[in-house]
């Protein structure tokens, strides 16, 4: 089911893409009600409305019928959050954000896959593990942006998803009391991430006990304008043999910066092996 989720929203956002007339720098879409095609839970759903309704990087929303489902158009722009992003001296991936639905399709497979905590690293809004806590999950956001974390605060008196503002390559993993963790990469590999999956790897690797149960998500993509890797998975094979990680699947989302690209966002989810040897 969460398969077919995830490709009719692809589905879905190229009839979007192919029709939408605005010029807002950022644009994504919600469902307006649950159907066979987007089977979502009604609260859950209202929920995604209430987090893009309340988050200041939308500025505007009307409702359209693309593909003969009605949905709710969110139009923002995230500039100043991007700018202040990449200020800081420690910073490896500035802000983009996945959209809301895909963040929320993320952590269904996370579930499925019997995972119990989202940890959504460099987590900008915080939508992915906003989204893991309303499915059920425990989620934790690690966000270095102050300006980032203040506007995740605003989301959490009724679903709180533990925002810290933190450098993520530093902070104390342990202090989480985690069981089984999905640690969530936010950026590509060409564009910071893999510098900052490299520092959160090595802080975990540190502590052999979250790392055995440990799941990985990276962002990649299979776009020709970005250089490619010799193990590919969409820009993350290297680092993920060279950590002694196994691929469990790949799915594709729409994100912010794939809506004027015919290939989506590469979300490769991985488990680190726990019978090898990180050192």
């Amino acid at each position: 089911m969460i398969e077919k989720l995830a490709k009719n929203l692809i589905k879905l956002k190229k009839e979007f893409a192919l029709n939408y007339t605005g010029s807002s720098q950022i644009q994504e879409l919600i469902p307006v009600s649950n159907s066979d095609l987007f089977p979502i839970d009604e609260v859950e759903l209202k929920l995604l409305h209430n987090f893009a309704e309340k988050n200041p990087i939308y500025y505007d929303s009307f409702e359209k019928t693309f593909d003969g489902v009605d949905c709710i158009v969110y139009e923002g722009d995230i500039n100043k959050y991007w700018l202040n992003s990449i200020q800081h001296t420690s910073s490896c991936a500035p802000f983009s954000p996945t959209w809301i639905l895909s963040g929320y399709i993320m952590t269904l497979f996370a579930k499925e896959y019997g995972y119990s905590q989202i940890i959504d690293i460099g987590s900008g809004d915080g939508r992915i593990a906003y989204c893991g806590k309303i499915i059920g999950l425990d989620s934790y956001s690690i966000e270095l942006d102050e300006q980032l974390t203040d506007l995740q605060k605003s989301f959490i008196e009724n679903i709180n998803f533990n925002p810290y503002c933190s450098d993520a390559t530093q902070f104390d993993y342990l202090s989480l009391n985690l069981t089984k963790p999905l640690f969530c990469i936010g950026g590509l590999a060409q564009m910071g991430g893999f510098e900052l999956a490299t520092g959160v790897f090595n802080k975990i690797k540190s502590e052999s006990t979250l790392l055995n149960n440990s799941g990985w998500v990276f962002a990649g993509t299979v776009s020709k304008k970005y250089r490619p890797d010799p193990k590919n998975m969409s820009g993350w094979g290297s680092f993920i043999e060279n950590n002694h990680l196994e691929l469990i699947q790949s799915i594709s989302l729409p994100t912010a910066w794939s809506f004027k690209e015919s290939d989506e966002t590469q979300y490769v989810f991985s488990k680190f092996q726990s019978n090898s040897n990180p050192n």
